[in-house]
């Protein structure tokens, strides 16, 4: 690619909300270039079974939804690389992007690299994401119909994903490594209250059982106190201890807020010191930390095309 080459638009990940943008701003003959990043696809290219995105009856695989966005955007024109952002420059005009051997310009920029979940980081979970062990009750509540699962955290999520899980599981256990729970006292005390919820305090998980078969057969778990270890016969395993935003990279250059998720305001405006970024736009999970849905992903990601469009016809593009 020769390096004078100032692009329309570039966005940053290939999840729902930067694939969305990219079939927009394709349309629009913007010519996008999509830098996939460390987690080509986002959230859904480790999900097996999407059965909440409309059009699809009967559901969709989450890798076989993200190659059918990739698909439909390079149809109009969008250009996808791998490639992971070293550094950026909001300063100048146009933008620059480091890409470790390459610096690349843009006019204008879209940031959807999304929110990484928080895993136990253990080789059995690793193992057996999307087949029982999930980071969204949402997405795959309904699979655990007529099942006992596990919820993993002590916060507010936790208490909330629980509470929502009920409609579905027959039992769920609310495993968190210390003695005292995060959570607000009005969601434990709802929490608690419920019929269908036990907890486990001071508990940790050491393995989930059912790496061979592909499919959760229990968690292997471990009493902090007493020392005590134990299988716990459940089906399902929903981690709620939090998101890492993948914002490292705009630190200093675009608001955010206490847990590093960038700031918007209208919906997908950055903002610098309480101001406008003008050019630079955000969508997806990057900045919502409420829904965290592949169609509210891609809703916000056409808000950020449709902006961009109008941004370059306002400066003459």
């Amino acid at each position: 690619m020769p390096e004078n080459i100032t692009h329309d638009t570039v966005i940053l990940g290939s999840g729902c909300a930067g694939l969305t943008a990219a079939i927009y701003t394709g349309r629009a003959n913007l010519k996008p270039l999509v830098l996939e990043g460390h987690e080509p696809g986002g959230q859904l290219s480790i999900t097996t079974l999407v059965e909440n995105f409309p059009g699809w009856p009967e559901g969709v695989q989450g890798p076989d939804l993200i190659e059918n966005m990739k698909k439909q955007a390079v149809r109009f024109g969008a250009e996808l690389r791998l490639a992971h952002l070293s550094s950026i420059d909001l300063t100048k005009r146009p933008f620059a992007l480091n890409l470790g051997k390459e610096t690349i310009h843009t006019r204008t920029l879209i940031i959807a690299s999304g929110a990484s979940a928080r895993w136990l980081n253990l080789p059995s979970e690793q193992a057996l994401i999307g087949h029982g062990v999930t980071s969204c009750a949402t997405c795959d509540g309904f699979f655990a119909s007529g099942k006992e699962i596990a919820v993993i955290g002590g916060g507010d999520t936790a208490m909330e994903e629980a509470l929502f899980l009920t409609r579905f599981a027959t039992k769920v256990t609310i495993i968190n490594r210390s003695e005292k729970f995060r959570a607000s006292k009005i969601m434990l005390d709802r929490a608690m209250a419920h019929p269908n919820i036990r907890f486990l305090s001071s508990t940790v998980v050491e393995e989930v059982l059912g790496v061979e078969e592909k499919d959760v057969k229990g968690l292997r778990v471990k009493n902090q106190v007493s020392g005590e270890q134990y299988v716990l016969p459940v089906a399902f395993m929903f981690l709620a201890i939090g998101h890492i935003p993948n914002a490292e990279a705009f630190r200093g250059m675009i608001d955010v807020d206490h847990e590093g998720y960038i700031q918007t305001r209208n919906n997908v405006f950055t903002t610098h010191n309480g101001e406008i970024i003008p050019g630079v736009f955000a969508c997806g999970d990057i900045q919502d930390r409420r829904y965290r849905q592949a169609i509210t992903a891609a809703g916000s990601g056409c808000m950020a095309a449709l902006e961009v469009e109008k941004y370059l016809e306002e400066h003459g593009r």
